[in-house]
């Protein structure tokens, strides 16, 4: 009986037409928080009829509806991202480092954490990847993204990046870089 009113009733029919609207939109959208925002905002519109019956209670359920679908939208955007890192770049310059490993020598100024070994290894698509050995054994690994430029060697991640001068001689690489300066050696 409910239903059966719920679905003659001016209101629900309206709200049925924003519903079908903002489907044929949906096609538009970018991410899934945009997506989810416009679903739930559609969905919570008509539950908010179906629970009031009048114009606040649709307002209040297309608004809530909109939050909790961008919510969920967005928590999906982040795992899909998340998924795909990390991204690879191909940059032409890289060949000159591209495939090679690198056993540290030294850094100048010494680095606060004691290592026995560090491994560097330039791989293809624009990633480079650190083994190092701490004293004590502990092992730890990173993986940035590399490009080079000229002379410059540049490594980055979101929160920073590195700049350093590069030049091989023989089976060295030596670094040059406002905060350090290193020597590798060709493994």
């Amino acid at each position: 009986m409910f239903l059966r009113r719920l679905l003659h009733t001016a209101s629900f029919k309206s709200s049925l037409i924003c519903v079908a609207i903002a489907t044929l939109v949906l096609s538009g959208c970018a991410t899934d928080a945009r997506t989810g925002g416009l679903t739930g905002a559609g969905l919570g519109a008509i539950v908010g009829q179906a629970i009031g019956n009048d114009t606040k209670s649709t307002l209040i359920g297309a608004g809530v509806g909109a939050g909790l679908g961008y919510i969920i939208g967005n928590e999906r955007d982040k795992k899909e991202a998340a998924r795909q890192s990390p991204r690879t770049y191909n940059y032409p310059e890289n060949d000159v480092l591209e495939g090679t490993r690198w056993n540290v020598v030294s850094v100048n100024p010494k680095s606060k954490r004691q290592f026995d070994s560090m491994i560097v290894e330039f791989k293809s698509g624009g990633r480079v990847s650190t083994i190092t050995t701490e004293s004590g054994g502990y092992v730890t690994s990173t993986d940035e993204q590399y490009r080079i430029v000229g002379d410059t060697l540049v490594v980055n991640k979101p929160d920073y990046v590195i700049n350093a001068k590069f030049k091989r001689s023989g089976n060295q690489l030596i670094l040059s870089a406002e905060e350090f300066s290193a020597v590798l050696e060709k493994i």
